[in-house]
């Protein structure tokens, strides 16, 4: 909203959000945008031929657009609709959603960009939220999506989460609402595509220090060899 958002819409699984943690966030973000503050450290994708000499996206967030949105009046909106999310405040919207499983949440074609960062190695039902995905967005719109698809911790190896078999897994999945699905990268672009999203970004991360195919469970036996290496990936698409 600091870059000129007026309408937000934020998706759990489970009721994460602290009014308090959100406004102190806020607040210094204000400051990082006031200062035209570069990022804090390079990250993947390498972003930085995108930025400008102080590591700033000056040619996005023009001065322009930031002294409108980092106006005190417009700061302040912002401030209030945090204190009171799933209210219009001035045409200012944020609306919180727990959980976000059904569709009829957000109304289809009304969303500009979808952004989502370590989320869809989690989502129990990939295809029907990609699905979801496309119903929201506007023709046009964007999604971007940066997903992983290693063992969170929960094996050794980092893809040792493809060497349990389904008992094991649902003993280690445990209860939790988020476990990862352990679907591969191949699984996320074939239903992206099957969406008739038009893929403008695609890049891949590999590790090569996982398990060995001889090692993979019986439902994933005959998983790709590049998949078996992806540890990452970070797509973005377009809805037309």
């Amino acid at each position: 909203m600091l870059s000129g958002v007026n309408n937000y819409y934020a998706l759990d699984v489970v009721k994460y959000s602290n009014t308090d943690f959100n406004l102190q966030i806020l607040e210094e973000l204000v400051e990082l945008f006031k200062k035209r503050a570069g990022r804090p450290k390079k990250g993947w994708p390498d972003y930085d031929p995108y930025l400008d000499n102080n590591l700033f996206p000056s040619h996005i967030l023009t001065e322009k657009i930031l002294s409108a949105s980092l106006h005190d009046a417009r700061i302040a909106m912002i401030r209030e609709t945090l204190l009171n999310p799933n209210s219009s405040n001035n045409g200012m919207t944020i609306k919180y959603c727990v959980p976000w499983s059904d569709r009829s949440i957000i109304e289809n074609e009304t969303i500009d960009v979808i952004i989502s960062h370590s989320v869809m190695e989690h989502v129990n039902d990939i295809e029907d939220t990609y699905k979801a995905l496309y119903m929201w967005l506007k023709y046009g719109g964007f999604m971007s999506h940066q997903t992983h698809f290693d063992s969170h911790n929960m094996s050794i190896k980092w893809n040792g989460h493809w060497g349990c078999s389904e008992l094991v897994w649902k003993i280690l999945a445990g209860k939790r609402p988020f476990a990862i699905n352990r679907e591969p990268y191949s699984a996320h672009i074939d239903i992206i595509r099957k969406n008739s999203f038009k893929i403008i970004c695609n890049l891949k991360r590999y590790r090569t220090d996982g398990i060995k195919r001889s090692q993979l469970s019986s439902r994933w036996r005959y998983i790709s060899d590049d998949n078996l290496k992806c540890y990452g990936a970070f797509i973005q698409a377009e809805k037309h």
